[in-house]
Order: C-alpha cells, then sequence, then structure tokens
C-alpha cells in the first residue's frame, strides 16, 4: 500500500470528539522519545505531519490523521515521561486509557519499543495492560539503524522471551528505522491486508 494523502483531522484529548464517519483506525503509541513522530512522518511521506523533538514526550493530544481517505492514523500520547508532573502524568494516562479502552474505531494500536534496549519495565506493563483489556496491537520495533543487526534481533529475541512467559501467543512483529525507511513498507502492507479483509466483511 502507498500513501498518497494524509491530512490532518482534529487534535482534542476526548474520545468522543474524535471522528465519528466509522472508518478504521490505527493508532501508535510507545514510551517518550521512541521515535514515534519520526516514524509517522517517514510512513506518510511527509517530514512536519507528526510534530518531532528533541525533547521527550512532545505528544500530549490524541491527533488523527486522514490516510487516503479511507483509514485513519492516529499518533498518541507517549507514556512514561518521568519529568512530567504528576497531575500532568495521571491526565495524560486518563487521555490514553480513554482512547485505547473506549474507541470503537480502533482497529490496531502500535506499540513502539526502543530497539536498542532490553525490554523495559514500563513497555512490558502496558503491553500487560493491553492484555487484560483485550486491546489488539502490534509491536514495532524502532531505531534499527541505532545498533547492528545482532543487537537488535537479541532484543527482539528477549522481549519475545519475557512476553512468552505470560502470552500463548505473541502480537505480530516489525523491525523499523525512520532514517533507512525500513520496515515502513511491511507496515503498510500490514495495514493494507487488514483493510482489505474488513472491506469484505
Amino acid at each position: 500500500m502507498k500513501i498518497k494523502t494524509a491530512d490532518f483531522v482534529v487534535s482534542n484529548t476526548q474520545v468522543e470528539k474524535c471522528p465519528n464517519d466509522g472508518r478504521p483506525e490505527y493508532a501508535f503509541i510507545g514510551r517518550s522519545n521512541v521515535g514515534k513522530s519520526s516514524l509517522i512522518n517517514r510512513l506518510t511521506g511527509r517530514k512536519n505531519l507528526a510534530m518531532t523533538s528533541a525533547t521527550p514526550g512532545k505528544t500530549l493530544l490524541i491527533n488523527h490523521f486522514l490516510i487516503n481517505s479511507e483509514w485513519y492514523l492516529v499518533d498518541l500520547p507517549g507514556y512514561g515521561y518521568a519529568k512530567r508532573g504528576k497531575k500532568e502524568a495521571e491526565k495524560l494516562k486518563r487521555i490514553i486509557k480513554s482512547y485505547v479502552c473506549g474507541r470503537a474505531s480502533l482497529t490496531l494500536l502500535f506499540v513502539l519499543v526502543d530497539v536498542r534496549h532490553s525490554p523495559q519495565r514500563i513497555d512490558l506493563e502496558f503491553i500487560h495492560f493491553l492484555g487484560e483489556e483485550g486491546v489488539p496491537f502490534s509491536l514495532v520495533f524502532t531505531k534499527a539503524d541505532k545498533v547492528s543487526a545482532a543487537v537488535a534481533q537479541a532484543n527482539i529475541n528477549l522481549m519475545k522471551k519475557t512476553l512468552s512467559e505470560e502470552w500463548e501467543s505473541l502480537p505480530p512483529i516489525f523491525l523499523t528505522s525512520s532514517e533507512r525507511g525500513q520496515g515502513c513498507e511491511e507496515l503498510l502492507s500490514y495495514i493494507g491486508e487488514i483493510n482489505a479483509q474488513l472491506g469484505e466483511k
């Protein structure tokens, strides 16, 4: 699948104010500074579609982008930015939970994980939360260009092993680099396949 058009639609903090036209939604989330905005920009071929910053935690809203007039790409706030005040952190947590658990149009959640690191507690806790809530998700490892292929594979295998202790089957896993474009075609093809299946229903 190729992205021909990517148009900003709306930003807000309330699920009730999200688009209500029934189009499928694919949301992207991860801990702060995981490279979410850079990956979204690479996927869409738009340099400034999603806001990028050297400062973690810049995405504070639910951002909807209409792709090819067919489906929504949703940029969610990052979780776990330690420098936020307790009040703001709780607010972001509520925004994320209300969307992830209460959005009927959410077709799939892409959970972004930094492949440079072994499994982080904050990511594992969020994945556990998704399992408890029955939220469909895939894992997207980012920043593959920052480490060797061997290190990337070792950390992916470690994540698989860790999740296998709790999960009977693992979600789809992608390895990406927003710098090189690695994995982007596979991600978009996967979305295209799901959309095709939805269209057959």
